[in-house]
């Protein structure tokens, strides 16, 4: 366990994958076990989280590759400090859509920055701290694409980026499940919800006993 005494469980994968949902589906099986769950995001998953959010999701122009890095870097530092840690410390289960390996993905690979680099300062801004069981939600970006244009609504500043960008962003999340397997669990998102969820809830399970 990476941190304190309760379970922490990240979601990753590109944007369509189906995290939102998977994240309240496994949610709700813990509850139905009287598990204690806090439910979070990153950006977004504390009040300063919030403001980075709008600015790395929704700032009209152009920023710099290495300025998205480091509020993504900003965001993961106060998040971890004051609301994964803290629940973690209290014993309960942790359900995250997105952390550091969505920076090296996007911001390594997506904008073509060095990866290592971008991991290195997502860990020492974290202190290092890594979740327990990472969900890859795998899918064709293509498939992934018409998911999202389904939902009919506005594309965010990553959403709206060309198929390569994407490409490389799939590209990399399967490279670094490869290379921490006893971390990762890789799920085809394109199967029926039910069908991932039970595969993530059989693999909670055996961290849970």
């Amino acid at each position: 366990m990476s941190a304190g005494r309760g379970l922490w469980i990240t979601l990753e994968g590109g944007d369509g994958t189906g995290k939102t949902t998977q994240a309240a589906l496994l949610e709700e099986w813990l509850r139905g076990q009287d598990r204690k769950v806090l439910r979070t995001r990153e950006p977004g998953g504390s009040e300063v989280g919030v403001l980075i959010r709008d600015i790395v999701l929704h700032h009209r122009g152009d920023i710099a590759p290495r300025a998205e890095a480091l509020l993504y870097a900003a965001d993961r530092a106060h998040h971890v400090a004051t609301v994964v840690r803290p629940a973690l410390d209290r014993g309960e289960v942790v359900i995250q859509d997105r952390y550091l390996d969505s920076s090296v993905a996007y911001q390594g690979a997506g904008r073509v920055l060095d990866a290592d680099e971008v991991r290195g300062l997502s860990l020492w801004a974290a202190e290092g701290a890594l979740p327990d069981l990472t969900v890859l939600l795998d899918l064709d970006p293509a498939l992934a694409r018409r998911r999202l244009d389904s939902a009919e609504k506005p594309f965010d500043r990553l959403e709206a980026e060309r198929e390569e960008f994407h490409r490389r962003v799939r590209e990399s999340f399967l490279a670094l499940a490869a290379a921490e397997p006893e971390r990762f669990l890789v799920v085809d998102a394109a199967q029926e919800p039910d069908e991932i969820a039970a595969a993530v809830r059989a693999r909670v399970a055996g961290l849970l006993a």
